[in-house]
C-alpha cells in the first residue's frame, strides 16, 4: 500500500526514510521520516497500513455472538474486547445491574488480562531494549538473550504471565477467546478447586511483580536523563476513574486532564463518550486520530494507557501499589511525567495492583456464587467501556428489534494514542536522526518509542526482536539512494544502490 505524503518546504531538497515493518510490536506498521539535505527532520509518521473492518462486518449479526466476535480483533488482548462489548451489550438487556457473582467474575478475568499482557510487553517485548541498551548487539536484544544473561528476571515474566493466562483459563473458559462473559452476566463462577489453584501461587505473583516495578524505577533513578526525556513531549491526559476518583480498570466514568494536570473535564458518564470526543481522518494512514471536541484537532489530542491512569486517578485501592504510586508521583514532582519511557514503570505499578486485585477477589466468596446472569427493560444502543493494558477502549452498539446489530463503533486505545506515538517518533528522530549514519541501533531508537506505548496494531510480537527490517533514502523523485535491511537472522546488509 502506497501513501501520499504531504510535502514540505522546498521538496526536490528532501529525501524520505522508511521503517518498515516495525518489530516486537502487534500488528503491522511502519514510519516514514523526511529529512533534507543537512539531515533536518521536517516530517515524522506513523503509519497504520492494514485495515481492520470489525464495524462493518458485526452489522447483520445477532447481538449475543458479538462479545465471542470481536475478541478476534486480537490474540493478545482478547478478554478486553470480549468484556467491553459485554459491558455494552449489557444495555441491550436491561442488566443496569450485574449479580456480586457476574461482576466478580468478570473483574477477575479482566485483571488477569491486566497482569498476563503487561508481563508480556514488559518481560518479553521491551525489556532487552532497557536491560541491553537501545542499541545493542541485535543478537542478544530479544527474550532468548534475557533468558542467558538475567535468568531470573525471565523465568518471572514467563511465570507472571502464565498466571494471568491461568486466571483467564479459569473464568472465560480458555486462554484466548474465551467466552465467560455473555450480555447480562457470566456463564461461569470459580468452583473451590479453581480458586485454591490459583491462590497457591499468588504470593509468588505478588512478590516478583513488586520487584518488577523497583527494577523500572531503578532505571529512571540511574539515568535520568534518558529515561525523564527520550521522546518526551507534553499532552492531555485521558483515562476511566472509579466513582470514588480512585483506579478502576473495570468500571467508572472519564475523566481527562492537561499537560499540565489541571482537570479538563471528570464524572463524565461513558455513554456519552461521542459528545466529548470527535475522530479525525488523515489520508495517509487506517488509523483515525482522536481529540477532544471542545479543544479542537490541533490542541484537543491525548494519550491514554498506564501512564495516563497513575497520574489521572487520585488514589489505588491496594495497598502496595499505591505506595508505589506516590513514589511515581513525588519522582515526577510538580508537572506530570511525560515521557514515553515512563510508560514502562506506570504499566508495573499496574501489574503489582493487578495480583493484588486477584488475591482479594480469590478470598471472596462471590466468585463461587451461582447467580449469574440478570435481565431487565430491553434496549437498543449500548457503550461498553473499559481500560485494557493499553488505554481506554470503547465499544458503541446499536441493535434492532429482530436483535441484529445495525451499528458498530469501536474506538480502540492504540486509536487513542495514534497522535501521542507521532509525536514521540518525531521527537525521537529530531534527538536521534540528526547528523548521523543510519544503522540499526537509530532504527531501534525509532521503535522503542511506538514500543512504549505497547501498540497493538494486529501481531508480529513472536520474533523474538528479528523481525525483517528495510530501511531506505530516496530522492524527490523517488529514485533509490541508499538501502540498509535487517534479515529475519538480525543480519545488515547494504545492497548495491539503484540511482
Amino acid at each position: 500500500m502506497s501513501f501520499v505524503l504531504e510535502t514540505a518546504a522546498n521538496p526536490e531538497n528532501l529525501r524520505r526514510v522508511a521503517i518498515d515493518p516495525l518489530s516486537r510490536v502487534e500488528g503491522h506498521g511502519k514510519v516514514t521520516i523526511l529529512l533534507d539535505d543537512q539531515n533536518k527532520v521536517h516530517q515524522v509518521r506513523l503509519h497504520i497500513v492494514e485495515f481492520r473492518g470489525f464495524e462493518k462486518f458485526i452489522q447483520g449479526r445477532p447481538y449475543w455472538e458479538v462479545p465471542v466476535m470481536v475478541q478476534r480483533l486480537c490474540g493478545i488482548c482478547p478478554v478486553s474486547h470480549h468484556l467491553a462489548a459485554s459491558k455494552a451489550l449489557d444495555e441491550i438487556v436491561g442488566a443496569k445491574q450485574l449479580t456480586p457473582t457476574a461482576d466478580k467474575m468478570r473483574r477477575l478475568m479482566h485483571y488477569g488480562q491486566i497482569l498476563q499482557s503487561h508481563a508480556l510487553h514488559f518481560f518479553h517485548l521491551s525489556s532487552p531494549d532497557l536491560l541491553f541498551g537501545f542499541d545493542s548487539d541485535i543478537a542478544k536484544r530479544n527474550i532468548v538473550g534475557i533468558a542467558e544473561q538475567h535468568p531470573e528476571i525471565a523465568r518471572q515474566g514467563v511465570l507472571l504471565r502464565k498466571f494471568g493466562q491461568e486466571v483467564i483459563r479459569h473464568t472465560a473458559g480458555k486462554r484466548i477467546h474465551g467466552t465467560g462473559a455473555v450480555p447480562g452476566g457470566v456463564n461461569k463462577s470459580l468452583s473451590i478447586t479453581e480458586r485454591d489453584e490459583l491462590l497457591k501461587d499468588i504470593d509468588d505473583m505478588m512478590t516478583w511483580s513488586l520487584g518488577a516495578v523497583h527494577l523500572v524505577k531503578l532505571m529512571h533513578q540511574q539515568n535520568p536523563a534518558l529515561y525523564d526525556h527520550f521522546g518526551a513531549f507534553k499532552a492531555n491526559f485521558m483515562s476511566m476513574v472509579g466513582f470514588d476518583g480512585g483506579m478502576d480498570l473495570y468500571h467508572g466514568h472519564l475523566r481527562a486532564r492537561d499537560g499540565a494536570g489541571n482537570i479538563l473535564f471528570d464524572g463524565v458518564h461513558y455513554q456519552n463518550y461521542s459528545q466529548i470526543i470527535e475522530e479525525e481522518v488523515k489520508n495517509w494512514t487506517y488509523m483515525k486520530f482522536p481529540y477532544l471536541k471542545s479543544m479542537g484537532a490541533e490542541k484537543g489530542w491525548y494519550r491514554v494507557g498506564p501512564l495516563s491512569r497513575m497520574q489521572n486517578c487520585d488514589f489505588i485501592s491496594t495497598p502496595l501499589a499505591e505506595l508505589e504510586r506516590r513514589d511515581f508521583i513525588e519522582y515526577s514532582g510538580v508537572m506530570p511525567m511525560h515521557a514515553p519511557l515512563g510508560y514502562h514503570w506506570a504499566r508495573m505499578i499496574e501489574m503489582l495492583h493487578a495480583v493484588e486485585v486477584i488475591k482479594n477477589l480469590l478470598h471472596d466468596s462471590d466468585i463461587l456464587g451461582n447467580d449469574l446472569i440478570i435481565t431487565g427493560e430491553r434496549g437498543f444502543e449500548g457503550v461498553g467501556v473499559i481500560e485494557a493494558p493499553r488505554g481506554t477502549l470503547i465499544h458503541h452498539y446499536r441493535v434492532d428489534e429482530n436483535d441484529l446489530v445495525t451499528m458498530c463503533n469501536l474506538i480502540v486505545s492504540t486509536t487513542h494514542n495514534n497522535q501521542a506515538m507521532n509525536e514521540a517518533v518525531r521527537r525521537v528522530a529530531q534527538q536521534y536522526l540528526h547528523g548521523h549514519e543510519i544503522t540499526e541501533g537509530l532504527l531501534n531508537h525509532i521503535e522503542v518509542a511506538v514500543r512504549a506505548f505497547d501498540p497493538c496494531l494486529s501481531c508480529a510480537t513472536h520474533a523474538l526482536g528479528k523481525m525483517p527490517l528495510e530501511i531506505e533514502v530516496l530522492n524527490a523523485a523517488s529514485d533509490q539512494l541508499s538501502r540498509l535491511s535487517r534479515s529475519s537472522e538480525g543480519i545488515l546488509s547494504t545492497p548495491s544502490s539503484v540511482v
